[in-house]
């Protein structure tokens, strides 16, 4: 017998999903995102996405969905996860765990390329020095985060927030769900060009 009601979590999670597509600005702030990186693969620049845990399998499986196939026979889209073990085991190493996306930033990211950084406290260090060597080269950062936003929110050029104070396993599951409309968006627009 479990110690918890199934029902208890499935109706936790309609509630999550709910409060997001009911807070101000959702459909137009995913529809920016899906804008924005259409724009950077549009000029031949590309998307980067990165996260800890869950959020790097997150971009994990955004960035295969791009460069692979999501729905439709169509051209690969350069898209990257920053998850390479080599490299990240080498700057752990070396510069420590904090400078794991921004060192690859720094190596490959171009104005004009778009970071997707994948957070769900918002305060995630690594990806906070992320964004700001996207600041200075110029790299659009677009953010999915959980809670308040936390300090990634004012950081980055367009934060996708889910509003929710509890586990991040129901932020996850949102940011999926948005993660799967950014990828058809852009492929719906990428036809268009």
């Amino acid at each position: 017998m479990l110690s918890f009601n199934v029902m208890d979590d499935l109706q936790e999670a309609y509630n999550v999903l709910d409060a997001y597509i009911k807070q101000e600005g959702t459909k137009e702030s995913i529809e920016k995102a899906i804008a924005i990186m259409a724009q950077s693969l549009k000029n031949r620049g590309k998307i980067l996405t990165a996260g800890n845990g869950g959020s790097m399998c997150d971009a994990l499986h955004f960035a295969e969905e791009l460069s692979g196939r999501y729905r439709d026979d169509r051209p690969s889209y350069a898209a990257i996860a920053i998850c390479d073990p080599s490299h990240l085991t080498c700057v752990g190493n070396d510069y420590g765990f904090d400078a794991i996306f921004s060192r690859f930033i720094e190596g490959v990211g171009f104005a004009g390329d778009v970071f997707l950084g994948i957070s769900t406290s918002g305060n995630s260090k690594n990806i906070i020095n992320a964004c700001e060597v996207c600041r200075k080269k110029g790299i659009k950062s677009i953010m999915l985060l959980g809670k308040d936003g936390g300090k990634l929110k004012d950081l980055c050029d367009l934060p996708l927030i889910v509003p929710h104070f509890g586990y991040a396993d129901r932020i996850q599951e949102v940011h999926t769900m948005i993660i799967h409309i950014m990828i058809r968006g852009i492929e719906d627009l990428m036809a268009k060009a």
